[in-house]
């Protein structure tokens, strides 16, 4: 292939979803560099149908909400009757929700977010295995897990909840695939500014202070898309064949930080800048009257 890149999955079909933009994108253009062919999902169908049109190998776009069931069963039809197969599932899609505070958290907010992050999850996992069944083939799966999968914050709590779930779901699916030869990992990424957070842009916590957050993992800078698709095409491949159940972090180093230690920032920050700009009025240190 150009640039030196492998063509570790010649012959090979993967199905991307949430590839119009963003990490979806970057994934569907390693597989596509390493030889893949790609059916690119997602919920803007004129953003997938350029992103498909933008690949180096034989790819279709579909356009479909992962969180219904018609359409994850369409989005594997339309593959089926393009390519025949799919043998690489990278489920990505998902949304963050709305940065309302916790008493502010509304039912339908949170149902949404579960909806895509984990429903979808399910329905995209769900519909692999009966392909692979159907096929009586071995298959690989990686799902889109996050840095919120692994730790809590005070805000985000729909997506910070969806993506603790979505670790269940991958450790669930690989005990049951390991026996018929499907593997499924997640990879969980840290702060990497895409268009998902674009709309919370002006929010603290947003995308539009990004770059500062990230600026205090070990590494001491945000990620880029291509950095967690290489981690994807890498699960996806049979240099990780002997790796499944596994969430991997691409995150700069932030989650194996000990934030209490000198290194890992302690005290070199000010909270009551932080907590003000969270609970305004009804902020008091420590709970204390």
């Amino acid at each position: 292939m150009s640039g030196g890149m492998s063509s570790r999955f010649e012959g090979k079909v993967a199905l991307v979803t949430g590839a119009g933009g963003g990490l979806g994108r970057a994934s569907a253009q390693r597989l596509a560099a390493e030889g893949a062919k790609v059916v690119v999902v997602d919920i803007d169908g004129d953003s997938a149908g350029a992103v498909a049109g933008s690949l180096p190998t034989d790819a279709v776009a579909v356009a479909a909400d992962v969180s219904s069931e018609a359409d994850v069963d369409r989005y594997m039809a339309e593959a089926l009757a393009a390519f025949g197969q799919v043998d690489l599932f990278h489920l990505n899609a998902g949304i963050f929700g709305r940065f309302a505070t916790l008493p502010d958290v509304t039912v339908e907010d949170f149902d949404r977010v579960y909806a895509v992050n984990v429903r979808g999850q399910f329905l995209g996992v769900r519909a692999a295995f009966r392909h692979f069944q159907q096929r009586r083939t071995p298959g690989q799966i990686v799902v889109t897990a996050s840095i919120a999968s692994l730790g809590g914050s005070a805000d985000l709590l729909a997506y910070q909840t969806s993506k603790h779930a979505v670790v269940g779901l991958v450790r669930g699916a690989a005990v049951y695939g390991g026996p018929l030869g499907v593997r499924v990992n997640a990879v969980a990424p840290g702060i990497v500014p895409t268009e998902l957070f674009a709309s919370g842009g002006s929010t603290v916590g947003g995308k539009n202070d990004m770059e500062r957050r990230a600026s205090t993992t070990p590494l001491r800078r945000a990620g880029r898309p291509e950095e967690i698709a290489s981690v994807v095409a890498f699960l996806l491949s049979d240099d990780a064949s002997y790796m499944t159940g596994q969430v991997v972090s691409a995150d700069g180093g932030a989650s194996g930080l000990n934030t209490v230690r000198p290194s890992g920032g302690a005290g070199a920050w000010d909270t009551t800048v932080v907590d003000q700009a969270l609970y305004g009025n009804d902020f008091t240190q420590g709970g204390q009257q």
